[in-house]
């Protein structure tokens, strides 16, 4: 029977298993090794993202559409919008990696020592340069309450505003870690996971063309097929091809197809297509490269990129992707008018890896090594705790000793003669 048969029967395997007899991809931390073509991956996708702000979509910068700045990019620039989707792809490979083998506590440190300390230092990054100073790109109106609200990650759902427009994405992954958190609670094994993966695509289907609020935030309704088909890759990358996996894939990726078509289309509609030249079959053609290259990664045919200086471009990606709108918003307004654009451009995406740099050499990493085994402990202590509470009662006529939890009958509490008289 092979690995991938016996594993659809059974719980998941170890990462320690995994390490002795598959080929590991991970984020880092995992107890897995690390893909270095992911972490390239993940760069360009933030690359491609900031090439879309800074070339295609941030008008109130310039004074004009972009595009119309730099014409002979504009047919790429305008899919950059589409780095995002890579990113849910990559996504739903690695957390599925990343929570096969922990327990739900374990994961959400694992998340929150990863996403959290450059989000805050962003989210007060903004704070004060739209408090202390008068630049006005992108300027949130966020009272002091939102942006505490903001420290979060929580404010879509709370209904407070983006302190930066880019923390929409956040909350997309924000939800699909929920998910897989109460997967973990549940149990993770691969019939599971083929099975769930099913459902969620046919059940986002369905709620997306409907009005059902509640559903689309559980669902995640227009980003589930990405966050699918990369879980799909994992497994193929992992266990090994089969035709369930591929056949789940291959749906995910005709939804992907739609629901990327729509979303650019709501683009042009919005500016024109003669600002905004992204026709459909070129969306197409993005998301298919895409699905291709993570595909790619699955079966091994980029495992030659192997070079450590992809694994500190993995690190610059999240930095980059939360600050980049921000540099922006001080350096394209201030230069514009004084030199060529793409020597503000250049400048713009210089400034914004080095601060990028910055931040996770100096914050990053110092607050994952000051909060991670701090956290660890604590969920330590919490399940001592909660071992100790759950053992067997002390016997009658015992004093209960610390750490049990005493249940009296009724009839002990009121008195033998029933009127609260012992």
């Amino acid at each position: 029977m092979s690995r991938f048969d016996r594993l659809f029967a059974g719980r998941a395997e170890s990462p320690a298993a995994d390490r002795a007899g598959a080929p590991g991809p991970a984020a880092a931390g995992s107890g897995h090794a690390r893909l270095e073509e992911l972490d390239l991956l993940r760069f360009l996708a933030a690359l491609a993202v900031v090439v879309f702000h800074y070339m295609a979509a941030s008008k109130s910068l310039w004074g004009v559409q972009p595009t119309r700045i730099f014409p002979s990019v504009a047919p790429l620039s305008v899919l950059g919008i589409l780095g995002v989707e890579l990113f849910f792809v990559i996504s739903g490979f690695v957390i599925l990696m990343s929570v096969m083998g922990r327990t739900a506590g374990e994961f959400a440190i694992s998340r929150f020592t990863r996403l959290f300390p450059a989000y805050w230092f962003s989210v007060l990054a903004i704070f004060l340069l739209y408090t202390l100073t008068d630049v006005q790109g992108f300027r949130p109106n966020l009272s002091p309450t939102d942006y505490v609200v903001n420290l979060t990650m929580l404010q879509q759902g709370l209904g407070v505003g983006h302190a930066s427009g880019v923390y929409w994405s956040l909350w997309v992954e924000l939800r699909f870690y929920v998910i897989m958190a109460v997967f973990a609670l549940i149990g993770i094994t691969v019939r599971r996971v083929l099975i769930f993966m099913a459902l969620w695509l046919v059940a986002a289907a369905y709620v997306g063309n409907h009005e059902a609020p509640v559903l689309e935030t559980l669902l995640i309704p227009h980003h589930a097929p990405y966050f699918v088909a990369g879980m799909g890759f994992y497994l193929i990358h992992r266990y090994g091809s089969s035709f369930i996996t591929w056949a789940i894939v291959a749906g995910a990726y005709a939804f992907a197809l739609r629901e990327a078509t729509e979303r650019v289309a709501g683009r042009v509609k919005m500016v024109g297509a003669k600002d905004f030249p992204a026709p459909e079959w070129a969306v197409m053609i993005a998301i298919t490269l895409i699905f291709a290259v993570v595909a790619l990664v699955a079966l091994g045919g980029l495992r030659w990129l192997r070079w450590r200086g992809l694994v500190t471009l993995g690190a610059l990606t999240y930095p980059l992707y939360l600050l980049h709108q921000t540099v922006s918003a001080v350096l394209i307004p201030a230069l514009e008018e004084r030199m060529n654009a793409w020597l503000v451009v250049g400048i713009t995406v210089g400034t914004s890896l080095v601060l990028s740099y910055g931040v996770w050499r100096f914050i990053e990493k110092p607050a994952q090594r000051l909060l991670k085994p701090r956290l660890a402990a604590s969920l330590h202590g919490l399940r001592e705790l909660s071992a100790k509470v759950s053992e067997s009662p002390p016997k009658k006529d015992q004093t209960p000793q610390r750490g049990y939890i005493h249940t009296v009958s009724v009839p002990e509490l009121l008195g033998r003669d029933g009127r609260g008289t012992v």
